[in-house]
Protein backbone atom coordinates (compact mmCIF):
# COMPACT_ATOMS: atom_id res chain seq x y z
CA UNK A 1 0.00 0.00 0.00
CA UNK A 2 2.99 2.69 0.84
CA UNK A 3 4.49 1.69 -2.80
CA UNK A 4 1.11 2.24 -3.98
CA UNK A 5 0.75 5.40 -2.23
CA UNK A 6 4.13 6.98 -3.18
CA UNK A 7 3.70 6.19 -6.75
CA UNK A 8 0.21 8.18 -6.82
CA UNK A 9 2.31 11.21 -4.86
CA UNK A 10 5.08 10.86 -7.24
CA UNK A 11 2.33 11.22 -10.11
CA UNK A 12 0.37 13.85 -8.73
CA UNK A 13 3.48 15.81 -8.35
CA UNK A 14 4.34 15.08 -12.18
CA UNK A 15 0.64 16.51 -12.93
CA UNK A 16 1.26 19.34 -10.73
CA UNK A 17 4.70 20.46 -12.23
CA UNK A 18 3.40 19.95 -16.04
CA UNK A 19 0.35 22.22 -15.24
CA UNK A 20 2.87 24.80 -13.95
CA UNK A 21 4.87 25.19 -16.60
CA UNK A 22 2.28 24.12 -19.56
CA UNK A 23 3.55 26.72 -21.88
CA UNK A 24 6.93 24.95 -21.63
CA UNK A 25 5.95 21.36 -22.29
CA UNK A 26 3.47 22.63 -24.94
CA UNK A 27 6.45 24.25 -26.73
CA UNK A 28 8.09 21.10 -26.12
CA UNK A 29 5.44 18.54 -27.56
CA UNK A 30 6.62 18.69 -30.91
CA UNK A 31 10.54 17.23 -30.15
CA UNK A 32 8.66 14.76 -28.14
CA UNK A 33 6.41 13.66 -30.75
CA UNK A 34 9.93 13.27 -33.00
CA UNK A 35 11.91 11.58 -30.85
CA UNK A 36 8.87 9.28 -29.65
CA UNK A 37 7.95 8.28 -33.26
CA UNK A 38 11.48 8.32 -34.83
CA UNK A 39 13.96 7.09 -32.20
CA UNK A 40 11.10 4.69 -29.57
CA UNK A 41 8.64 3.49 -31.85
CA UNK A 42 10.58 2.78 -34.47
CA UNK A 43 13.04 0.36 -31.88
CA UNK A 44 11.75 -3.14 -32.63
CA UNK A 45 12.75 -2.41 -36.57
CA UNK A 46 16.64 -3.26 -35.39
CA UNK A 47 15.21 -7.14 -35.71
CA UNK A 48 15.54 -6.46 -39.14
CA UNK A 49 19.57 -7.32 -38.23
CA UNK A 50 18.94 -10.61 -37.53
CA UNK A 51 16.52 -12.16 -40.30
CA UNK A 52 16.61 -12.79 -44.16
CA UNK A 53 14.40 -10.00 -44.89
CA UNK A 54 11.41 -10.64 -47.29
CA UNK A 55 9.00 -7.14 -47.96
CA UNK A 56 5.91 -9.24 -48.26
CA UNK A 57 6.43 -11.27 -45.38
CA UNK A 58 7.26 -8.36 -43.36
CA UNK A 59 10.12 -8.04 -40.29
CA UNK A 60 8.30 -10.58 -37.82
CA UNK A 61 7.57 -12.96 -40.38
CA UNK A 62 10.96 -13.09 -42.31
CA UNK A 63 13.46 -16.19 -41.53
CA UNK A 64 15.67 -15.27 -38.76
CA UNK A 65 19.40 -16.04 -39.82
CA UNK A 66 20.81 -14.81 -36.48
CA UNK A 67 24.32 -13.37 -37.22
CA UNK A 68 24.48 -14.19 -40.94
CA UNK A 69 24.15 -10.78 -42.14
CA UNK A 70 27.08 -9.69 -39.71
CA UNK A 71 29.47 -11.68 -42.03
CA UNK A 72 29.46 -9.22 -45.01
CA UNK A 73 31.85 -7.39 -42.42
CA UNK A 74 34.18 -9.96 -41.72
CA UNK A 75 34.81 -11.71 -45.03
CA UNK A 76 37.20 -9.62 -46.63
CA UNK A 77 38.87 -8.59 -43.22
CA UNK A 78 38.48 -5.02 -43.31
CA UNK A 79 36.12 -4.46 -40.44
CA UNK A 80 39.47 -3.41 -37.97
CA UNK A 81 40.57 -1.03 -40.64
CA UNK A 82 36.89 0.81 -41.28
CA UNK A 83 36.15 0.56 -37.53
CA UNK A 84 39.46 2.08 -36.70
CA UNK A 85 39.33 4.99 -38.87
CA UNK A 86 35.91 5.73 -38.05
CA UNK A 87 36.81 6.25 -34.44
CA UNK A 88 40.06 7.97 -34.97
CA UNK A 89 38.29 10.65 -38.02
CA UNK A 90 35.31 10.91 -35.33
CA UNK A 91 37.59 11.52 -31.60
CA UNK A 92 39.44 14.23 -33.71
CA UNK A 93 36.55 15.89 -35.23
CA UNK A 94 35.12 15.90 -31.12
CA UNK A 95 38.33 16.73 -29.48
CA UNK A 96 39.86 19.05 -32.18
CA UNK A 97 36.36 20.85 -32.71
CA UNK A 98 34.94 21.29 -29.62
CA UNK A 99 38.59 23.00 -28.65
CA UNK A 100 38.38 25.41 -31.67
CA UNK A 101 34.81 25.86 -31.01
CA UNK A 102 35.62 26.97 -27.56
CA UNK A 103 38.49 29.54 -28.46
CA UNK A 104 36.41 31.44 -31.11
CA UNK A 105 33.67 31.42 -28.93
CA UNK A 106 35.48 33.19 -26.01
CA UNK A 107 37.66 35.29 -28.53
CA UNK A 108 34.14 36.37 -30.03
CA UNK A 109 32.65 37.40 -26.56
CA UNK A 110 35.35 39.61 -25.43
CA UNK A 111 34.45 41.83 -28.65
CA UNK A 112 32.56 44.65 -27.62
CA UNK A 113 31.13 45.95 -31.23
CA UNK A 114 27.84 44.33 -31.87
CA UNK A 115 27.49 44.51 -35.03
CA UNK A 116 31.02 43.39 -35.80
CA UNK A 117 29.72 40.25 -33.33
CA UNK A 118 26.92 39.33 -35.41
CA UNK A 119 28.21 39.74 -38.85
CA UNK A 120 31.20 37.27 -37.79
CA UNK A 121 29.17 35.07 -36.29
CA UNK A 122 26.86 34.66 -39.34
CA UNK A 123 29.85 34.26 -41.62
CA UNK A 124 31.10 31.50 -38.82
CA UNK A 125 27.69 29.34 -39.52
CA UNK A 126 27.21 29.83 -43.80
CA UNK A 127 29.72 26.69 -43.99
CA UNK A 128 27.79 24.84 -41.67
CA UNK A 129 24.69 24.95 -44.70
CA UNK A 130 26.55 24.24 -47.60
CA UNK A 131 25.76 20.83 -49.30
CA UNK A 132 28.82 18.80 -49.20
CA UNK A 133 28.39 18.22 -53.03
CA UNK A 134 29.67 21.76 -53.09
CA UNK A 135 32.48 20.60 -50.40
CA UNK A 136 33.41 18.23 -52.87
CA UNK A 137 33.46 20.35 -56.41
CA UNK A 138 35.01 22.86 -53.69
CA UNK A 139 37.90 20.19 -53.16
CA UNK A 140 38.32 19.02 -56.22
CA UNK A 141 38.88 22.50 -57.96
CA UNK A 142 41.84 22.84 -55.37
CA UNK A 143 43.67 19.55 -55.39
CA UNK A 144 43.48 17.88 -59.02
CA UNK A 145 46.79 17.70 -60.50
CA UNK A 146 46.47 19.05 -63.69
CA UNK A 147 44.76 22.51 -63.20
CA UNK A 148 43.95 22.40 -59.04
CA UNK A 149 44.52 25.82 -57.49
CA UNK A 150 46.87 24.04 -55.12
CA UNK A 151 48.98 23.10 -57.99
CA UNK A 152 48.76 26.33 -60.42
CA UNK A 153 50.39 27.90 -57.18
CA UNK A 154 53.09 25.56 -56.89
CA UNK A 155 53.84 25.39 -60.33
CA UNK A 156 53.88 28.97 -60.45
CA UNK A 157 56.59 29.55 -57.85
CA UNK A 158 58.87 26.87 -59.33
CA UNK A 159 58.08 23.66 -57.39
CA UNK A 160 56.65 20.22 -58.62
CA UNK A 161 53.20 19.18 -58.97
CA UNK A 162 51.67 16.79 -55.83
CA UNK A 163 49.17 14.02 -56.59
CA UNK A 164 46.88 14.59 -54.23
CA UNK A 165 44.74 11.95 -55.40
CA UNK A 166 47.51 9.21 -55.18
CA UNK A 167 48.80 10.08 -51.68
CA UNK A 168 46.16 8.90 -48.83
CA UNK A 169 48.20 10.02 -46.06
CA UNK A 170 47.59 13.76 -46.97
CA UNK A 171 43.75 13.15 -46.90
CA UNK A 172 43.50 12.57 -42.91
CA UNK A 173 44.32 16.18 -42.74
CA UNK A 174 42.17 17.55 -45.50
CA UNK A 175 39.10 16.15 -44.26
CA UNK A 176 39.57 16.97 -40.79
CA UNK A 177 40.12 20.80 -42.08
CA UNK A 178 36.99 20.45 -43.89
CA UNK A 179 34.92 18.74 -40.90
CA UNK A 180 36.49 21.46 -38.54
CA UNK A 181 36.00 24.25 -41.53
CA UNK A 182 32.12 23.72 -42.00
CA UNK A 183 30.90 22.48 -37.95
CA UNK A 184 33.03 25.36 -35.70
CA UNK A 185 30.10 27.90 -36.60
CA UNK A 186 27.43 25.69 -35.16
CA UNK A 187 29.31 24.49 -32.23
CA UNK A 188 30.54 28.22 -31.47
CA UNK A 189 26.85 29.43 -30.96
CA UNK A 190 26.45 26.90 -28.24
CA UNK A 191 29.34 27.71 -26.59
CA UNK A 192 28.77 31.47 -26.98
CA UNK A 193 25.04 31.13 -25.57
CA UNK A 194 26.87 28.82 -22.54
CA UNK A 195 29.33 32.10 -22.19
CA UNK A 196 25.93 34.77 -22.65
CA UNK A 197 24.46 33.27 -19.45
CA UNK A 198 27.08 33.60 -17.22
CA UNK A 199 26.42 36.82 -15.12
CA UNK A 200 28.51 39.41 -15.63
CA UNK A 201 28.14 40.24 -12.02
CA UNK A 202 30.55 37.77 -11.47
CA UNK A 203 33.88 38.95 -14.05
CA UNK A 204 32.70 42.68 -12.79
CA UNK A 205 34.29 41.39 -8.98
CA UNK A 206 37.11 39.51 -10.39
CA UNK A 207 38.02 42.55 -12.62
CA UNK A 208 37.64 44.59 -9.47
CA UNK A 209 39.86 42.58 -7.15
CA UNK A 210 42.69 43.18 -9.78
CA UNK A 211 41.85 39.62 -12.02
CA UNK A 212 43.23 40.38 -16.05
CA UNK A 213 41.39 39.35 -18.85
CA UNK A 214 43.48 35.95 -19.31
CA UNK A 215 42.77 35.22 -15.55
CA UNK A 216 38.86 35.61 -15.55
CA UNK A 217 38.99 33.06 -19.15
CA UNK A 218 40.92 30.54 -17.27
CA UNK A 219 39.09 30.85 -13.87
CA UNK A 220 35.95 31.45 -14.23
CA UNK A 221 34.98 31.34 -18.27
CA UNK A 222 36.73 28.08 -19.21
CA UNK A 223 35.57 26.15 -15.70
CA UNK A 224 31.77 27.16 -16.36
CA UNK A 225 32.35 26.07 -20.23
CA UNK A 226 33.00 22.59 -18.62
CA UNK A 227 29.84 20.87 -18.01
CA UNK A 228 28.51 22.25 -22.21
CA UNK A 229 31.81 20.64 -23.07
CA UNK A 230 30.70 17.56 -21.28
CA UNK A 231 27.45 17.44 -22.57
CA UNK A 232 28.76 17.68 -26.17
CA UNK A 233 31.21 15.18 -26.12
CA UNK A 234 28.67 12.49 -24.30
CA UNK A 235 26.10 13.13 -27.25
CA UNK A 236 28.83 13.02 -30.21
CA UNK A 237 30.36 9.84 -28.16
CA UNK A 238 26.97 8.42 -29.42
CA UNK A 239 27.61 8.45 -32.85
CA UNK A 240 31.20 7.77 -32.66
CA UNK A 241 30.80 5.11 -35.32
CA UNK A 242 28.64 6.77 -37.44
CA UNK A 243 31.10 9.11 -39.86
CA UNK A 244 29.94 11.76 -41.87
CA UNK A 245 29.38 10.27 -44.72
CA UNK A 246 28.20 12.89 -47.22
CA UNK A 247 31.88 14.58 -46.45
CA UNK A 248 33.79 11.03 -47.04
CA UNK A 249 32.11 10.24 -49.85
CA UNK A 250 32.06 13.73 -51.39
CA UNK A 251 35.64 14.51 -51.10
CA UNK A 252 36.75 11.00 -51.89
CA UNK A 253 34.02 9.54 -54.02
CA UNK A 254 35.24 5.58 -55.84
CA UNK A 255 39.03 6.74 -55.46
CA UNK A 256 39.89 3.05 -53.87
CA UNK A 257 43.94 4.37 -53.79
CA UNK A 258 42.94 6.50 -50.98
CA UNK A 259 41.05 3.73 -48.86
CA UNK A 260 42.93 2.82 -46.46
CA UNK A 261 42.96 5.99 -44.85
CA UNK A 262 39.80 7.58 -45.48
CA UNK A 263 37.35 4.80 -45.68
CA UNK A 264 34.99 4.37 -43.05
CA UNK A 265 32.06 2.42 -42.24
CA UNK A 266 29.38 4.60 -44.17
CA UNK A 267 31.27 4.45 -47.30
CA UNK A 268 32.38 1.16 -47.04
CA UNK A 269 28.80 -0.69 -46.25
CA UNK A 270 27.30 1.91 -49.37
CA UNK A 271 29.66 1.04 -51.80
CA UNK A 272 29.03 -3.16 -50.63
CA UNK A 273 25.40 -2.69 -50.71
CA UNK A 274 24.94 -0.25 -53.62
CA UNK A 275 22.69 -1.92 -56.38
CA UNK A 276 21.64 -4.90 -54.29
CA UNK A 277 18.33 -3.63 -51.50
CA UNK A 278 19.81 -5.59 -48.97
CA UNK A 279 17.75 -3.86 -45.68
CA UNK A 280 18.89 -6.90 -43.41
CA UNK A 281 23.17 -6.19 -43.83
CA UNK A 282 22.16 -2.38 -43.70
CA UNK A 283 20.22 -2.77 -40.41
CA UNK A 284 23.43 -5.23 -39.34
CA UNK A 285 25.33 -2.54 -39.56
CA UNK A 286 22.87 0.18 -38.28
CA UNK A 287 22.88 -2.10 -35.01
CA UNK A 288 26.63 -2.73 -34.53
CA UNK A 289 26.91 1.00 -34.89
CA UNK A 290 24.29 1.75 -32.16
CA UNK A 291 25.14 -1.00 -30.02
CA UNK A 292 29.59 0.36 -30.24
CA UNK A 293 28.28 3.82 -29.46
CA UNK A 294 25.75 3.18 -26.53
CA UNK A 295 28.90 1.18 -25.14
CA UNK A 296 30.82 4.27 -25.21
CA UNK A 297 28.23 6.49 -23.75
CA UNK A 298 27.60 4.32 -20.86
CA UNK A 299 31.49 3.76 -20.18
CA UNK A 300 32.45 7.77 -20.70
CA UNK A 301 29.24 8.59 -18.72
CA UNK A 302 30.04 6.28 -15.47
CA UNK A 303 33.81 7.80 -15.61
CA UNK A 304 32.05 11.64 -15.91
CA UNK A 305 29.75 10.64 -13.01
CA UNK A 306 32.46 9.15 -10.46
CA UNK A 307 35.02 12.28 -11.53
CA UNK A 308 32.43 14.91 -11.49
CA UNK A 309 28.34 13.87 -10.81
CA UNK A 310 27.13 16.98 -11.74
CA UNK A 311 27.99 17.02 -15.59
CA UNK A 312 27.03 13.46 -16.14
CA UNK A 313 24.10 12.95 -18.27
CA UNK A 314 22.43 10.09 -15.42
Amino acid sequence: MQVIAKVKHHGENVLREIWKNKIMFIMLAPVIVYFVLFHYVVMPGAYVAFVDFNIRKGIFGSKFVGLDNFQFLLKNGDLWNITKNTLLYNFVFLALGNVIQIVFAIMLSEVSGKWFKKVTQSVFLLPYFISMVIVGVFAYNMFNYNSGFVNTVMVSLGFERYEFYSNPDIWKYIIVAFKIWSATGYGMIVYLATITGISHDLYEAAYMDGASKWQRIRYMTLPLLKPTFILLLLFGLGGILKGSFDLFYNLIGTNSVLYPQTDIIDTYVFRSLVGQFNFSMGAAVGFYQSLFGLIIVLTVNLIVRKIEPDSALF
